[in-house]
């Protein structure tokens, strides 16, 4: 198979570092263009990271001559990639994702401005892979040609929508409570002060909150005439922390259902839920542990290489029905390794037929 040409967007941040080194032996995707911010413009990337690489394996040798170039060479990336991994910050995004999708490249992004837009989906290809039908009416709505945006969840909501998407199936989720404990790499670099965050939590995260209750209502709505519905007979409260845990967010669960099923309901269907057959996805992207201090981000952030899930902790929950446990790499589930394997899936869809 002949491997697609791909470029990334903020390619020397964390989060565009991780696409560096998760796409380095990629069996379908050849990293062709780098793009990032005036300051690492015109420089090679090994110099352009210089001082601030912060994967825990060195600089892909590939990748370390290839050169860094500005945003808006938009005709430059045309010529060079068939698609684009988007790492970029929201002020950036809202700039150029649409004007790489309107010069015809598939945008790929994990960034949050256009997870509102109603013609956009916000994708879990495990839970909601009916919303890449959208992509048709996009390009229909924007005149777009073969340019499209498909939006990445916010880094936290995979560590509980992924187990809680085969339960709403059957048993439709009516509440929930949500509080996330979400690593420090999900700031960014430099992001939050070690003398803010060493010996302490911080109780706000900007935005995440309002992420946390509105994206899984988008993920858990559906296709309407040209928009995605949000469903609107779910509550969720959110409380989202800052704590001193370099990856991985673990989110407290308390779910109340439509028709309460049994216990033993839930862990069989979390047992046998069993992942896509893509290059970056899990055999099992629901690791269910049984011991009574798991999971834990050290113990268990890195399971299925960074891509499952792991939960524990199920039990009886005296206001709701159940609660539970949940974990997953925020850096690669929520954020590289979520943007790649909705690029897997939408390839094997043939969303990107004609493209390449």
């Amino acid at each position: 198979m002949k491997k697609i040409s791909v470029g990334i967007l903020g390619a020397t941040g964390m989060v565009g570092q991780q696409y560096v080194q998760l796409l380095a032996n990629h069996p379908w995707f050849d990293v062709c263009f780098f793009a990032s911010s005036e300051l690492s413009a015109g420089k090679i990337y090994a110099e352009a990271v210089s001082g601030r690489w912060h994967m825990n394996m060195p600089i892909p040798e590939r990748f370390l001559n290839l050169p860094v170039h500005r945003m808006d060479e938009i005709e430059l990336a045309k010529r060079s990639c068939d698609f684009v991994f988007s790492a970029v910050s929201n002020d950036a995004a809202k700039i150029y994702e649409e004007l790489y999708a309107r010069n015809g490249i598939p945008v790929i992004s994990n960034a949050a401005y256009h997870r509102r837009s109603a013609d956009v989906p916000v994708l879990i290809p495990e839970v909601n892979p009916d919303h890449a039908q959208i992509i048709p009416i996009q390009q229909k709505n924007r005149n777009w040609e073969r340019g499209f945006i498909v939006a990445k969840p916010n880094c936290s909501l995979q560590s509980y929508m992924i187990p809680l998407s085969p339960l709403h199936q059957q048993f439709k989720v009516k509440r929930l409570i949500i509080t996330t404990l979400q690593a420090v790499s999900g700031a960014g670099y430099p992001g939050v002060s070690s003398l803010d965050i060493m010996d302490n939590v911080i109780p706000y995260i900007a935005n995440e909150e309002e992420k946390s209750e509105q994206e899984p209502l988008k993920i858990w709505g559906h296709i309407q005439d040209n928009f995605i519905s949000s469903t609107n007979n779910i509550a969720i409260s959110a409380h989202c922390n800052r704590v001193p845990v370099l990856d991985g967010h673990l989110a407290c669960i308390s779910v109340q259902f439509e028709q309460k099923p049994d216990k033993e309901e839930i862990l069989s269907i979390w047992k046998n839920f069993r992942g896509l057959p893509l290059p970056s996805a899990p055999d099992r992207p629901i690791i269910y542990r049984e011991e009574c201090n798991r999971p834990q981000p050290r113990q268990d952030r890195n399971a299925g290489n960074g891509m499952s899930v792991t939960i524990g902790r199920l039990r009886d929950c005296s206001i709701f029905d159940y609660r539970f446990v949940a974990l997953s790499h925020n850096t690669i589930r929520g954020a590289a390794g979520g943007g790649i394997l909705n690029a897997e899936f939408l390839m094997q869809q043939g969303y990107l037929e004609g493209i390449c």
